[in-house]
């Protein structure tokens, strides 16, 4: 993905992060679509680098000084995250910016299903989940520094212009169920109502390292998206994955007998967080659920444009986002017109 020289890439680090010595691997992780990710070795130690993809990219995309600066602050707090090492600037031997940060020794699970777990295990990684969510959005935006990640006013207004923008700037085929999406959206603006947390953006199973030898969430990964908004947004965004099917090109939880797997269904998952924050059960649940197929639809139909242009971090899977796009708009619109 990216070209550099290594004996450069080895100055550089060894420059920025203290006790690096000779670089001894530089090997690209093949999964993720945004920011190319790299496992950096230098003798017995070993550290992740995440870059912004070479090209033209969107404005406010792929940020990982975002990454690099949520994650600096919430070290010390109950929200388990990776330490970080160093933010470059644009001027890199990578050509362009990127992040290091501690490489974490855990368990990823890939399908939220959790077929690799027993069902009291799998009951115990979804509350492990719940657990962390309630703590990051309790955590004080100005205790940590963080004040200023995010801009005041509605956090569903602005999302929904930010991400019909950047679906529109690339967009590559015409497509009525999202349009329909939009105006639905914004027909239905939930109002403000002061609740400002921070939010991960992109809270899912697969951005998290269990510990090896328990159901214990040990770090939680890729804060790109990241800022300052409404917390029942990555429960929704969380949520959603509940009304995904298993199959095809998703792996969300549809059609999976919930109990008899030791899944939580997503009323007591919200039910849970709920108690644990001490808040009530949301209204308009169907707005925030719906929402959140429409960002992640319009984040995926970014990773189909970049595939087109050839600046995806992981082309080979680019041909099967255009269908997906397609269902997730069918599936969104018609929850929205039946709740």
């Amino acid at each position: 993905m990216h070209t550099y020289d290594p004996a450069k890439l080895e100055t550089y680090l060894a420059q920025h992060i203290a006790g690096f010595g000779r670089l001894d691997g530089f090997d690209k992780f093949s999964d993720g679509q945004s920011n190319p990710t790299y496992r950096v070795t230098s003798g017995a130690h070993s550290y992740v680098l995440r870059a912004k993809p070479p090209g033209k990219l969107l404005k406010s995309a792929h940020a990982v000084d975002r990454e690099y600066k949520v994650m600096k602050a919430l070290s010390g707090s109950r929200v388990p995250v990776p330490q970080v090492y160093h933010l470059s600037g644009d001027d890199t031997p990578l050509g362009t910016q990127f992040m290091v940060m501690q490489h974490v020794e855990g368990r990823i699970f890939w399908d939220p299903a959790l077929p690799e777990l027993e069902k009291p295990a799998r009951t115990r990684a979804y509350d492990a989940m719940n657990a962390v969510l309630a703590a990051l959005h309790d955590v004080e935006p100005q205790a940590v520094g963080l004040g200023d990640f995010g801009k005041p006013g509605n956090y569903f207004a602005r999302q929904l212009a930010r991400w019909s923008g950047q679906y529109r700037d690339t967009a590559t085929d015409p497509r009525p169920d999202v349009d329909w999406l939009i105006d639905w959206l914004g027909d239905r603006m939930v109002a403000d109502d002061g609740a400002a947390s921070i939010v991960h953006g992109d809270y899912r199973i697969d951005n998290m390292i269990f510990a090896p030898d328990r159901e214990e969430v040990i770090a939680l990964l890729d804060w790109e998206l990241s800022t300052l908004g409404h917390p029942l947004a990555d429960l929704a965004y969380q949520c959603m994955h509940w009304r995904l099917p298993h199959e095809g090109h998703f792996r969300g939880l549809g059609g999976i007998d919930h109990t008899a797997n030791g899944l939580p269904d997503e009323a007591s998952y919200v039910a849970a967080y709920c108690a644990r924050r001490g808040i009530d059960t949301p209204d308009n649940w169907d707005f925030y659920v719906v929402f959140s197929f429409f960002r992640l639809l319009a984040i995926l139909q970014g990773v189909l444009r970049r595939g087109l242009d050839g600046n995806a971090s992981n082309p080979r899977d680019t041909g099967r986002w255009n269908d997906v796009i397609n269902l997730m708009a069918q599936e969104a619109r018609a929850l929205a017109q039946t709740g």
